[in-house]
């Protein structure tokens, strides 16, 4: 059988339609060195701008391969066996959008992202002043203590997390996800306490998670019966923290990232391939008849974990689709309408119940089924449906739209914002609204994490430099408390925003990010970031709401220490001229300054007391 062109894979973000429905040729044995790095790259390695390639060379992302023709031949012919086999894949591009009929609230909102475009006014004004947000990325996987992913990476038999899980829970084939849910009970958790605390450390805003991949609603669902408040705490969490975040004077969202379970739970159908239950089926292979006499009877497994995907080998193993493979579902198309219908119900069920500032939805993708990485499977409007729909109860609601949505990787448009997981941009980005998002460790609880304010410090002014908005995650213990290493840590972080709040909340990017050889690396918050060093010459602006240039030292710099302001020279693109004053924000010290032809010479006064970042503001 002749195989069909496959579409190559992205291996950077761009710019592309709602639909994500750009294409590019398959790419054949013969082609440019060049193209095989980048054939390489888009599929071993998708979301790295570095790679290791499997004879051991580490190639920056722009360098051409410098190997023996032979190496190269061996490695395209293996890649392009495996990205692109004789399966009569489904054509992505070519297949259908299905258009869901679920009901939407009436009003100017259409599901179309065109009509979301006309009818958004754009820009929320709140999101920008509010500028820094707790991002509460905490629900029953902490129990497992094994950081993020820990509900599938317990299936995985040979994964970290499945020998913590055995340790801890038992076999998977006797105790598995499900029953986690049932031992978690979230037995300290205060979301009053909890929200005043990140409140008095100078968060403005709250990013809570309503569902994570693990498909347990935090809330008293209506269309999800493994939730809460049956299950676990038996506890409305997400209600509990909506209350907290309003008596606190927090706005909200709420984060969705349920869109992906079913090719996600998959392993949750697998058994040992060794051992002395070797064969024995996981627990996602349970059926509903199969709890009479359990803890669970009345609750049906497959509302938990999906159904299992078989016959589809061209995109094994199914569960890491979205890293290096996509597509559609055919042989599930009318499951997949049921279960895109059932992920938009419950995203509805909380706009109706708790009016959230924003919502958000997880993936790689340009939307939710999108057909294409994590939106492979399906293709479907439920996400231009939900959004539609969210705007018009809006308006119905408060008179006016002060409300918008996070799609990660959409397009820009009104009404949409999006993201930047623990990366930084690498220049000012004021075509949309945006928030960086960052976790403290990794994105649910371990132990051993490293709480250092100066990590999150140096993260919010990398991002509100280049006119972003950050949202930090630090984690929440299974019972639902924070460590004393991560109220210390807090306590510290309130006492630098208390100092120099004034340069960020409100702030927007100034006419360069900053100047200096150093940025903060990615990934997430930890020993890495924590021992990392700027110097006096690294520094990042931001404009304040009165109009103020708030020049950030990424360091405290010695007493005496002379800082040059490059951008500030005098007849530089952006400068205005002689400034009125230069003083230090937390410090009543006289600033002694000159502004010269190569910049503004700013000394630097005594600091004592000052830690992780000094801000100056230079006043015209």
């Amino acid at each position: 059988m002749r195989c069909a062109a496959r579409p190559a894979r992205s291996w950077s973000t761009r710019r592309a339609s709602p639909t994500d429905g750009s294409t590019a040729a398959m790419l054949p044995l013969d082609h440019t060195l060049s193209s095989t790095e980048s054939l390489l790259q888009r599929s071993l390695f998708p979301h790295r701008g570095e790679f290791i390639m499997f004879v051991g060379l580490r190639l920056p992302s722009r360098r051409r391969l410098c190997v023996a023709p032979s190496i190269v031949a061996l490695a395209v012919a293996w890649l392009f066996a495996a990205a692109n086999p004789c399966q009569g894949e489904v054509d992505v591009d070519e297949f259908p959008v299905a258009h869901l009929d679920f009901p939407i609230a009436d009003g100017p909102f259409e599901p179309t992202w065109e009509s979301i475009d006309a009818h958004h006014p754009g820009a929320v004004p709140w999101f920008r002043d509010a500028k820094f947000g707790i991002w509460i990325h905490w629900g029953p996987q902490a129990a497992g203590e094994a950081g993020d992913w820990y509900a599938k990476h317990m299936y995985l038999e040979d994964h970290p997390a499945a020998a913590k899980h055995r340790q801890r829970f038992g076999h998977p084939s006797q105790a598995g996800y499900k029953d986690v849910l049932h031992q978690w009970k979230a037995e300290r958790f205060d979301a009053d306490a909890l929200m005043s605390t990140f409140r008095d450390a100078g968060f403005r805003y709250a990013v809570i998670m309503g569902v994570h991949h693990d498909n347990f609603d935090l809330w008293d669902s209506e269309h999800q019966p493994w939730n809460a408040t049956r299950v676990g705490p038996k506890r409305n969490i997400l209600g509990e923290w909506v209350d907290a975040a309003r008596a606190h004077d927090m706005r909200y969202g709420v984060t969705f990232h349920h869109e992906y379970t079913w090719w996600w739970w998959q392993p949750a159908f697998g058994a040992d391939s060794t051992g002395p239950l070797a064969g024995v089926p996981y627990d996602g292979n349970l059926t509903a008849a199969d709890g009479a006499g359990q803890w669970w009877e009345g609750l049906d497994p497959r509302d938990l974990y999906g159904i299992q995907l078989k016959g589809y080998p061209e995109y094994e193993p199914i569960h890491l689709i979205a890293h290096g493979r996509e597509g559609i579902f055919d042989k599930h198309q009318e499951y997949a309408r049921q279960y895109a219908t059932n992920w938009a119900l419950r995203i509805m069920d909380v706009i109706e119940k708790h009016d959230p500032d924003f919502i958000y939805t997880d993936g790689n993708s340009r939307q939710p089924f999108s057909g294409k990485k994590s939106g492979s499977g399906y293709k479907c409007d439920a996400a231009q449906r939900v959004v539609a729909h969210y705007f018009n109860r809006t308006l119905e609601r408060r008179g006016d739209i002060d409300t918008f949505a996070i799609v990660k990787f959409s397009s820009p448009q009104r009404g949409l914002a999006s993201t930047r997981e623990s990366r930084i941009a690498n220049d000012i980005d004021r075509e949309r609204m945006w928030m960086g998002e960052r976790a403290i460790g990794s994105w649910f609880y371990a132990p051993d994490f490293v709480y250092d304010c100066g990590s999150i410090v140096h993260s919010l002014l990398e991002y509100a430099s280049r006119d972003g908005n950050f949202a930090v995650s630090v984690p929440l213990t299974p019972a639902g408390d924070l460590t004393p290493e991560a109220v210390a840590m807090l306590d510290e972080l309130g006492d630098w925003m208390r100092t120099n709040g004034e340069g960020i909340y409100g702030s927007t990017a100034w006419t360069t990010w900053g100047e200096g050889e150093r940025r903060l690396p990615g990934g997430g918050l930890n020993e890495r970031t924590a021992s990392y060093e700027f110097t006096p010459a690294d520094l990042r602006f931001t404009q304040g709401k009165d109009g103020a240039l708030y020049v950030w030292c990424m360091t405290v710099p010695e007493a005496g220490t002379k800082l040059l302001v490059r951008s500030l020279a005098a007849g530089a693109e952006g400068a205005q001229g002689e400034p009125t004053s230069v003083t230090l924000l937390g410090s009543d010290e006289r600033i002694e300054w000159s502004l010269t032809a190569e910049g503004l010479e700013i000394t630097c006064p005594a600091m004592a007391g000052l830690q992780h970042a000094a801000g100056f503001k230079v006043t015209h």
